[in-house]
């Protein structure tokens, strides 16, 4: 009964479609139990039931972290930038060519961000600067995106020691069908790289 409460509990935090419907005492036991039954391959459907409408105590009671990130999310700003790019370099990448690189974009005080990770080293920054790159990096380039824009959020500080911001964040993204291409985050700032075509929707999904 243990394992089967685990993989319900697991298979309900995956769909989060049917976990704010749990939450929000809007679901069909019965149906939900099935369903599992059937996607998991549980004989017991009894014992699928139970452990339904026991994950809906332990969740509910997420629902006030829950409401304390909303509140945040509400007094957080939204920056747009549009025209942005997003470059991956082998990780060979001559290191000073990248900061020689992000110095004259920065005396323009246009977008300049780099993630290292340890395969590859990947770039952010404004399409203008797109030729330029392609000359200095034309032999090292792994990956090239356009057509992306830059959506950054600027939370107060209480984001720092809030835990589940990011997860209710990217649960929302993906039950609206958007595409992270990239994300980064410095201090209480979260940057979020979607395609053009995203922005609209993206806007509305953080509009609390």
């Amino acid at each position: 009964m243990a394992n089967i409460q685990k993989q319900t509990e697991e298979y309900i935090s995956a769909h989060p479609a049917i976990l704010d419907s749990l939450k929000n005492g809007l679901i069909n036991y019965s149906k939900l139990a099935r369903l599992i039954c059937k996607e998991l391959n549980v004989k017991s459907f009894d014992a699928v039931l139970i452990a339904c409408r026991r994950s809906y105590y332990k969740f509910k009671k997420s629902k006030a972290q829950e409401q304390q990130i909303v509140d945040i999310l509400k007094r957080s700003r939204i920056e747009v930038k549009n025209k942005i790019i997003v470059v991956v370099l082998e990780k060979q990448t001559y290191y000073d060519n990248i900061l020689e690189l992000g110095r004259e974009i920065k005396k323009k005080a246009e977008t300049f961000h780099v993630i290292e990770s340890n395969n590859a080293i990947t770039l952010i920054t404004s399409e203008d600067f797109l030729e330029k790159i392609n000359s200095k990096f034309k032999q090292r380039i792994i990956n090239l995106q356009t057509n992306l824009a830059e959506i950054t959020l600027k939370s107060p500080k209480e984001l720092e020691t809030t835990p589940g911001v990011m997860g209710y964040l990217f649960s929302l993204l993906a039950q609206n069908n958007i595409n992270i291409v990239e994300t980064m985050s410095c201090w209480t700032d979260t940057l979020f790289v979607v395609h053009d075509n995203d922005i609209q929707k993206m806007m509305n999904v953080l509009r609390f």
